[in-house]
């Protein structure tokens, strides 16, 4: 409060050689006082597409090997952030021993391909617990980051909604717009919404969890029993066999 009461004497008369720019990510936190007399820009989020692209166009001009999956993965990582996917782009080069490659950002970054979260969204719609678990055993052993393999498949989830809906609305990953399709026919939109409700709340349960990685099989597993048994036709309990 005090920092901000000696600014604003500052702003009230500022020597004429002097601008200043004030920069910050909660607005809401300045004081209005300061606010009020300041010209104000809020600035969007940048697509993953815009990130994406560019990224694309600073590598091209340095004449640095690429693929795209790998900028697929940095742009979403960014989170709408040019200067953060600059900085995971520079660690990229890096670790790739200056090439931009998939396997090497998924690594870094603890990602997975998103063939993996395919397979499981696959195995789950077939109400196989075999492909299930095998599938999530699979991305165990690769010890990815847990909660970033969460957020892809609440991600995809949430593409899927979208391209389900009356809405109308392509996917925003062409090279996956077929795989999205496909399971768009397979699940209907209460299974979808549930699916997500799941994921949302499994990936919080992460935390408190003995460890991420059995957390992370649970969670495949509470997917697997909630999922609606459209075979059942009647809600009859079986009667109890005598021992």
């Amino acid at each position: 409060k005090h920092s901000f009461n000696a600014l604003l004497k500052t702003l009230e008369e500022p020597p004429p050689h002097v601008k200043f720019l004030l920069a910050t990510t909660d607005p809401q936190k300045v004081p209005v006082t300061v606010l009020s007399r300041c010209l104000q820009f809020n600035l969007k989020r940048m697509s993953k597409q815009q990130i994406q692209s560019h990224l694309q166009f600073l590598l091209g001009e340095e004449k640095i090997d690429t693929e795209a999956g790998a900028l697929a993965l940095i742009s979403s990582a960014a989170d709408g952030s040019m200067r953060d996917g600059l900085s995971l782009l520079d660690q990229a080069i890096a670790y790739g021993a200056g090439s931009v490659l998939q396997a090497a950002v998924e690594s870094m970054l603890g990602a997975i391909s998103k063939d993996y979260i395919f397979k499981l969204l696959n195995a789950l719609v077939a109400q196989n617990a075999s492909a299930l678990i095998g599938e999530a055993r699979n991305i165990i052993e690769r010890n990815p980051d847990y909660q970033r393999v969460c957020a892809e498949m609440i991600a995809l989830l949430q593409q899927i909604a979208l391209f389900q809906s009356a809405a109308d609305i392509a996917p925003e990953d062409d090279p996956l717009a077929e795989h999205i399709a496909a399971l768009s026919e397979k699940l209907s939109s209460e299974e979808i919404q549930l699916y997500y409700q799941i994921m949302l709340q499994g990936r919080h349960d992460l935390n408190i969890s003995p460890d991420e990685a059995s957390g992370f099989e649970m969670l495949m597993l509470r997917l697997l029993a909630f999922s609606p048994d459209n075979d059942s036709t009647s809600s009859q309990p079986s009667e109890k066999k005598s021992l």
